[in-house]
């Protein structure tokens, strides 16, 4: 990275998010841009999640871009292995890897005020932007609870998303710590070889059956030769999962019949009652996300599996205790708890035209307008941001709606001219928050007696969405500029050194009294 580089767009990650940026970034005729990527390779959370077993819970046909469509997805839901690759090949045939600049994490984004712009400080070196598209990704910081003792733990400890290839699991004593979407494709692709493995589970999830099968050769051949099948394919994917919305987001009663499934699903597999009443979820299926596994319950019915159900309280050297008492025996603990997901650590490193970082912005909590633009941030988006997260669907396909709206953001720059950002009216970002917790409400993610990491420290669901992906592309289609300041550099534009922005409010389309609009194009 040259010293003192400076581009129209810095993306920040290549996961999903950032290579879809860049892609859209391309396709919009934008080619002065860089991809800050902190590892070696693309793949975003794709990459960093390698353990055994890791799979996408999201069809093939309906996890991928729908202007980069795969017909050769080997199985209905896809590997890890296989979604990585996928990456790779967006990345290579969109012309993506000029525009790419690995080991560059960033340490802190600073708005220059008299610039307008960002200065950005990564490992790689310094540079500036025009605007910044912040693509890291909720799933991307592993989260560590902090357990009593656990530095007096003499064997291997790492989370899930920080898999140790180089250690052997065959014959150890193994403690898997919780029971999210990790940990259930985890502990059946372990269970074969461990000597004895111990699952810490603070709650049960409810586990549908996974309807998983190999994509024939015909399939894939039909695809390629007949796209408009693919097409079809991830339409009615699609279609059936706008459908079942409802009942997560108005109706949380109507997921009783689905939670039969899920009862019958344990039964099959799980024959002793005492082990089936510790895996039985006490609240309304939905409100944690529902997993899908084949292999989760039969894994755990075998000799060589115990659980506790409790959560991992202390470690005293070797010996695991959990909260009811119970201790275990152990030379490995794996960590599958999670992410910092409404408390993510790229906030830290932001700072805003105030002074004061995203974080501290969001210390009551995240919000966004739009799930893109965060009040003082001027000319910062972000992608998969508050409330843009889903609970039965693709987040690619929210994805796509925020790079309409990142790609709209920057047309409407484009037609203002000149040195200009637009920085988010607070007022739009708590009428457009207001209006996201309002209908909250009434979600089963509210209203189904659990506790979940889509709620925050305050107990706010700062990350799910709570309507259909066609609402949230109709919310983003465009950007209002009446729920925008529109800021100007006299310094930029006359040369004169004025050190601080003039805001243009009647250019940026307000109310006459600069009232932002309220939400415009969902419905209620």
């Amino acid at each position: 990275m040259a010293e003192h580089e400076h581009v129209r767009v810095a993306v920040i990650g290549s996961g999903f998010g950032g290579l879809g940026a860049a892609v859209r970034l391309r396709r919009e005729g934008i080619t002065d841009f860089v991809v800050l990527e902190r590892s070696d390779s693309v793949g975003g959370t794709w990459r960093d999640n390698s353990y055994p077993g890791c799979a996408c819970d999201v069809p093939s046909h309906l996890y991928s871009f729908s202007f980069a469509p795969n017909p050769d997805w080997p199985r209905t839901f896809s590997g890890q292995e296989h979604i990585r690759a996928y990456l790779e090949h967006v990345a290579d045939v969109f012309g993506l890897r000029p525009h790419l600049r690995f080991h560059a994490e960033v340490t802190r984004m600073t708005w220059n005020a008299e610039r307008l712009c960002w200065d950005i400080e990564t490992a790689a070196g310094r540079l500036s932007a025009d605007a910044v598209v912040s693509a890291t990704g909720p799933l991307s910081d592993p989260r560590l609870p902090a357990v009593k003792g656990l530095e007096t733990f003499p064997g291997k400890v790492f989370h899930s998303a920080r898999w140790d290839h180089g250690l052997d699991l065959r014959g150890k004593r193994v403690a898997m710590i919780g029971t999210g979407a990790s940990a259930i494709q985890i502990v059946p692709a372990v269970q074969p070889d461990v000597a004895k493995l111990t699952l810490f589970q603070r709650t049960p999830p409810w586990v549908m059956p996974r309807v998983d099968r190999e994509i024939s050769g015909l399939e894939r051949r039909l695809h390629r030769a007949l796209p408009f099948t693919a097409q079809a394919r991830r339409g009615l994917l699609w279609g059936i999962r706008e459908l079942q919305v409802q009942a997560f987001t108005k109706r949380p009663n109507e997921l009783g019949i689905v939670e039969r499934l899920a009862r019958r699903n344990m039964t099959r597999a799980v024959k002793d009652p005492a082990l089936r009443a510790k895996l039985t979820p006490d609240y309304r299926i939905g409100c944690k996300r529902i997993l899908l596994s084949n292999t989760y319950y039969p894994a755990l019915a075998r000799p060589n599996v115990d659980v506790v159900a409790a959560g991992l309280t202390e470690v005293r050297g070797s010996t695991l205790v959990g909260a009811d008492g119970s201790e275990a025996e152990a030379d490995v603990i794996i960590f599958g708890t999670g992410f910092h997901v409404t408390d993510m650590p790229i906030a830290e490193r932001v700072v805003g035209a105030d002074g004061r970082t995203l974080a501290e912005t969001w210390k009551g909590g995240m919000e966004a307008l739009r799930g893109a633009s965060a009040a003082g941030f001027p000319n910062w988006m972000t992608i998969i941001g508050p409330n843009t997260g889903l609970g039965n669907s693709s987040m690619i396909l929210m994805i796509e709606s925020q790079l309409n709206y990142m790609a709209n953001f920057l047309r409407q720059l484009n037609v203002l001219g000149g040195r200009v950002a637009l920085d988010a009216r607070p007022e739009a970002v708590d009428a457009w928050n207001d209006f996201v917790q309002e209908r909250m409400k009434r979600t089963v993610w509210t209203t189904g007696g659990c506790t979940s990491w889509y709620l925050d420290a305050r107990g706010r669901n700062t990350t799910v969405w709570p309507g259909t992906t066609a609402e949230f592309r109709r919310a983003t289609r465009r950007v209002d500029l009446g729920e925008y300041r529109v800021l100007r550099s006299p310094a930029a534009e006359d040369g004169h050194g004025a050190t601080a922005p003039r805001t243009a409010g009647s250019a940026a389309g307000a109310a006459a009294d600069g009232t932002p609009q309220q939400p415009a194009e969902v419905e209620a």
